[in-house]
């Protein structure tokens, strides 16, 4: 099978248009890493809460992901970026962390398997799901930096809606498989402490498919050459000067400008979304199945719904990824986005029929297509001509764990107060009303943003 190549005429001076296959192949792999993250995203309040974790301390462990995901992606990106081999800058990388994301997914959720007890049990769970969530990182960052380097401005929204879309697809999988495997008979309930045979399934299947996929993209993807890589960074260079002198300013200011203004929004959509990974299990099992032991059948039921509204939340991100290319302004579109989606989050609590939970999540889902796109757009074309995009990607990927550390640390506490402040609504269901709040000051921050136009636009 022969590799996709890039045109590596010696006279190129900047990177060419790549056909519809080339930037499908350059993100193929997110599929499978996305399948691991989104049975990571729905299941692990569902694990923790098995083993016995309380609810007002359940967000502590959500730490631990967004955590690791700061330390091990600014590594990620500063280390490919030096490194040239015959297997290219960043798929070793990857594939190193889908390997290590595949062992760990096969012992996380047997965390109550091995006769520990409860507090022993939930410490092997935790350091699981720190390591997971480093091979995840490890793996989902170079494809991020992969559109950076081989994809021009131009086509740089179009590649990352392609990755959205796969982002969103294999979410949908993910999300799904526990509710399939207890259609087909695998259970879905275990004893007290242990997690269920349909969830174990889950990540026993999902991590098939992630290396899989990685495998594809390994064997389909040739990055480009450390020389091509320098007339492109010449030829980037050259035309942000002269925009520079243009506006008289410095492109590395304007950057940083455009970085941390684009950061101000990550931290309310963030923290918006590590509310509805933590607290969504908990809150339609009391608003939907009215339950919060953890321990019944019920509260099982729930967690399988939860994979299938998160699914729902996939989908409505798929669909709305192919409107968002529509839209003239970037930024009215991202904004837009998010007021959809902060009032989804604002009706979940109030709702209190499984289906009509399909409403909702489907406008957070408009918000989530925005959130995986539109910022990577405007940070790398603002990076563009920079020898050390990855280690700029890496660092912006702060932005996505400062909010979900901070917003796990606050969780207990805010709960209390938002059910002071509201007490009758359920005690989970409103820090979903604080998420789509969250969303609504993300969209009035967006306007702030100063979108990079080329010389050639106006």
């Amino acid at each position: 099978m022969e590799k996709d190549k890039p045109n590596a005429t010696p006279k190129l001076q900047s990177k060419p248009d790549l056909g519809f296959s080339k930037l499908w192949n350059i993100s193929f792999g997110f599929f499978g890493v996305q399948i691991a993250y989104a049975l990571q995203s729905a299941n692990i309040s569902r694990i923790f809460s098995t083993l016995g974790a309380d609810p007002h301390s359940l967000s502590f462990f959500w730490i631990l992901p967004p955590l690791m995901g700061m330390i091990v992606q600014p590594l990620v990106g500063y280390f490919s970026d030096k490194t040239w081999t015959r297997f290219g800058r960043r798929i070793p990388y990857l594939f190193a962390g889908a390997a290590i994301a595949v062992a760990v997914m096969c012992l996380l959720p047997n965390a109550g398997s091995f006769g520990f007890t409860v507090a022993s049990a939930m410490i092997f769970g935790a350091v699981m799901l720190m390591l997971l969530d480093t091979s995840i990182n490890m793996a989902m960052q170079p494809f991020k930096m992969m559109v950076g380097d081989m994809v021009n401005e131009k086509q740089k929204a179009k590649a990352y809606s392609i990755q959205s879309f796969l982002c969103n697809a294999g979410s949908i999988v993910g999300y799904l498989f526990p509710l399939i495997f207890t259609a087909i008979g695998v259970a879905n309930v275990a004893e007290k402490g242990q997690v269920p045979d349909s969830v174990k399934w889950a990540f026993y299947i999902g991590s098939a498919i992630l290396i899989l996929c990685v495998i594809f993209t390994t064997a389909k993807v040739k990055e480009y050459t450390p020389e091509q890589m320098a007339q492109f960074q010449a030829a980037a260079n050259a035309e942000k000067a002269r925009e520079a002198q243009a506006k008289g300013k410095t492109k590395d200011n304007n950057a940083m400008k455009v970085f941390l203004q684009v950061g101000v929004v990550q931290f309310f959509c963030w923290a918006a979304f590590m509310f509805m990974w933590t607290y969504t299990n908990g809150s339609i099992a009391d608003t939907v199945w009215n339950t919060t032991d953890a321990a019944s059948e019920a509260y099982q039921h729930a967690g399988n719904w939860v994979g299938t509204v998160f699914a729902v939340q996939a989908i409505g991100s798929v669909l709305w990824a192919v409107v968002l290319p529509f839209f003239k302004n970037i930024k009215v579109g991202y904004a837009l986005s998010l007021v959809i989606g902060g009032i989804g989050f604002a009706m979940v609590p109030f709702v209190t029929d499984k289906y009509v939970l399909f409403v909702p999540y489907f406008l957070i889902g408009c918000a989530w297509a925005a959130m995986l796109a539109m910022p990577f757009t405007l940070v790398t074309n603002a990076l563009e001509g920079s020898k050390r995009m990855g280690t700029y990607l890496g660092l912006f990927n702060c932005t996505i764990c400062i909010p979900q550390i901070v917003a796990a640390i606050a969780g207990g506490g805010l709960m209390i107060l938002m059910h002071n402040l509201l007490p009758t609504v359920s005690e989970q269901g409103n820090m979903l009303l604080l998420a789509g709040v969250f969303l609504l000051i993300g969209a009035a921050c967006v306007f702030f943003i100063s979108e990079r136009k080329h010389l050639a636009d106006k």
